[in-house]
């Protein structure tokens, strides 16, 4: 069996060739095609323990057990101090794995948009496992929801990769994640995977639907990255199974709307937790703490937030500051592992503000009764940096090109938002712009490019 995979930096989709060549999303989750890239374990070494058994008498099993075998001899330790019964495997995917944080955010292991991490720079051979570990468990579980459905075994797969996992690392970052995603998809039980751009599985899509040919600039947005693919595309070209040659240029970035999120958070919320505020000497609040709350994409630095330095420079500092009850809501975020939740009311009122004049946020995980009113003005503020990355590498696609595109294709869930189309518009002149299915276009063209390579 052939599908297309989307494993997304926000969401996770499927999609089939339907007998009447339609694309054909799978329910992956209580009548939803979409499934949140989230994943929530009582203790990160269930994510292996699951992975171990899932491969036991399989080619993969012996080599994966002797690999992770001081993690596993610990295991029954773990399952016993945590009361999980026989077949609780303690980890959790999409929604479920939303909800879990939600309720005990500060007792288990969540991951939110695996992928934004795996071509992290600097990574040491055992985060790089337990990444694979992470993407391994996840494809897995999804792998076997779509067979359920299907009531047949998945085979063969494309599976989407932005056009740089990456701001920094290069090619050597792309090699790492494609190693990852390899690895797991692999181990999930595909025996053939292949990898395609993002945003050329959005423009595949697009193109079944032309009747003349056209020169497209596909602008994917997605969750972790924005890519731009300058393609020509239409009925002279659709058949083809070798398409390298039809690429007039690709440029792309690890910004997307998680950042537009991290960032409607930062200028948004931790004005209420202290940001802008001063010392007792006069001297402005340091704002590192503060960007490492919100900046849930990066390893690195939610690391260096929840470690326990931190929460004991937060405390010695409420002697310091001029508003010590603002800072004290910065360290409740700090020990109750809050940032994913404060970040996601950064999203909610990005996408509420997509069409609404404002948004109230609800804060109450921080502090009790706690909202912020947020306005257009305010995220349009806030966001204006990464609008301005997003039109650079527009810019860079058709500078590169050497040609100006007929339309201008959008896609990804941000994709959306009329502060971007306003700042893309203004940037690149008028040029057609057209928006495909903001969530299924690059699974949809993933499915029919992996039907049109594997048939």
């Amino acid at each position: 069996m052939i599908v297309g995979f989307d494993y997304g930096s926000s969401n996770c989709a499927i999609g089939t060739m339907a007998d009447d060549r339609q694309v054909r999303l799978l329910e992956l989750e209580a009548g939803r095609c979409y499934l949140p890239s989230t994943l929530y374990a009582q203790h990160n070494t269930l994510i292996v323990d699951f992975v171990a058994k899932q491969l036991a008498n399989t080619e993969y099993g012996n080599d994966y057990r002797q690999s992770r075998l001081a993690l596993l001899n610990g295991i029954g330790a773990i399952r016993q101090d945590l009361d999980l019964a026989t077949g609780d495997t303690g980890i959790h995917i999409g929604q479920a794995a939303i909800d879990e944080y939600i309720d005990f955010p500060e007792e288990g292991y969540f991951v939110k948009s695996p992928k934004s991490f795996f071509g992290a720079v600097g990574l040491k051979p055992q985060q790089i496992s337990f990444f694979e570990d992470i993407a391994t468990a996840m494809i897995m579980q999804i792998k076997h929801r779509a067979e359920q459905q299907l009531a047949q075994t998945i085979t063969h797969t494309v599976i989407g990769r932005p056009v740089n996992f990456q701001a920094v690392g290069g090619e050597q970052s792309n090699q790492q994640a494609v190693d990852i995603l390899t690895v797991a998809a692999k181990r999930a039980g595909f025996k053939e995977v292949e990898f395609l751009y993002e945003p050329l599985a959005a423009g595949i899509d697009y193109e079944s639907r032309l009747n003349q040919d056209q020169k497209v600039l596909v602008i994917d947005i997605g969750g972790g990255t924005s890519d731009c693919s300058f393609v020509q595309m239409g009925p002279s070209y659709r058949g083809r199974s070798e398409r390298q040659q039809d690429f007039l240029s690709h440029t792309g970035k690890r910004l997307g709307g998680n950042d537009l999120d991290i960032a409607t958070a930062y200028r948004s919320f931790m004005p209420l937790c202290g940001l802008d505020s001063t010392l007792k000497s006069g001297l402005p609040m340091p704002n590192q703490l503060y960007w490492q709350a919100c900046k849930i994409n990066d390893l690195h630095l939610q690391t260096e937030f929840y470690a326990q330095a931190s929460s004991r420079h937060l405390q010695a500092m409420l002697k310091d500051v001029s508003e010590p009850e603002k800072l004290a809501r910065l360290l409740t975020i700090q020990q109750n592992k809050l940032g994913h939740q404060v970040v996601r009311q950064g999203e909610l009122s990005k996408i509420a503000l997509s069409s609404d004049a404002h948004y109230v946020a609800e804060l109450g995980c921080i502090d009790d009764d706690l909202t912020k009113l947020v306005t257009q003005t305010q995220l349009q503020d806030a966001i204006a940096d990464s609008l301005q990355q997003i039109c650079i590498l527009a810019q860079d696609a058709i500078t590169s090109a050497q040609t100006q595109p007929d339309v201008i294709y959008l896609t990804g869930g941000s994709a959306q938002s009329p502060l971007i189309k306003a700042a893309l518009q203004q940037s690149l002149g008028d040029i057609p712009m057209l928006n495909g299915d903001n969530f299924g276009s690059v699974t949809a063209g993933l499915t029919k490019w992996a039907t049109q390579i594997f048939k």
